[in-house]
């Protein structure tokens, strides 16, 4: 497992859409497409994110069905990183890339108004550390320095906590706009874009039985 690890970390050192930049190298010298994300893509085309995005699932997922988004995975593990990169690039998919990071460190590599929408697909739940969970306030004041204003945020986990922790201690509490809320996503079939596509341990949780909450709301 050690030696694949490896083998994976090196590889993705050669993967042109795969970015890791050390905490130092970013107090240093920043990073260097933050607010020229529009030239690394060569469009001008809405920027998603997924953060916490593991293997890339869902970016590579969304990527494919719109073309004419660029989506950008987000993850601190490279070993998870390495498949949707690795995807992407021999699929030759110009719309999508991948940064290794801390999400704590997130505005560093985003400017204002930079990001039209975020994912965040089935994220620790952090049960005994709410201030850790990304749809805490503290993490929604990180988005809303790069995400434009009315910008979408969609949340989906299979933590009845953390989707209730979001919609009545965070979302109600600061008076955020809902655009969709549901315990049980599957419940009816739709064509809603939270259906389109599903990870693969979101498939072996619903074949468990577990219900898939998800929500979508504005921050600003």
């Amino acid at each position: 497992m050690a030696h694949h690890k490896l083998q994976r970390f090196a590889e993705n050192l050669t993967f042109p859409n795969l970015f890791q930049v050390s905490f130092e190298m970013l107090q240093k010298e920043g990073f260097a497409w933050r607010g020229r994300w529009k030239d690394f893509f060569g469009n001008d085309n809405p920027i998603v994110l997924e953060l916490g995005c593991g293997k890339g699932d869902y970016t590579i997922a969304l990527a494919r069905i719109h073309p004419d988004r660029n989506y950008i995975g987000v993850d601190i593990k490279g070993a998870r990183l390495w498949r949707g990169a690795k995807t992407s690039v021999e699929e030759k998919m110009a719309n999508v890339a991948f940064i290794r990071t801390r999400i704590e460190l997130i505005e560093q590599f985003f400017a204002t108004d930079e990001v039209s929408e975020i994912w965040i697909t089935f994220p620790d739940p952090q049960p005994k550390k709410p201030l850790k969970r990304l749809t805490s306030p503290r993490f929604l004041q990180y988005y809303r320095s790069f995400l434009k204003h009315g910008g979408l945020v969609h949340l989906k986990t299979d933590s009845q906590e953390l989707y209730e922790y979001t919609l009545h201690e965070v979302i109600e509490s600061e008076k955020l706009p809902v655009y969709a809320a549901t315990n049980n996503l599957y419940a009816v079939a739709s064509d809603d874009e939270a259906q389109l596509t599903q990870t693969f341990y979101e498939k072996i949780w619903l074949g468990e039985g577990k219900k898939i909450t998800y929500i979508r709301f504005s921050i600003n």
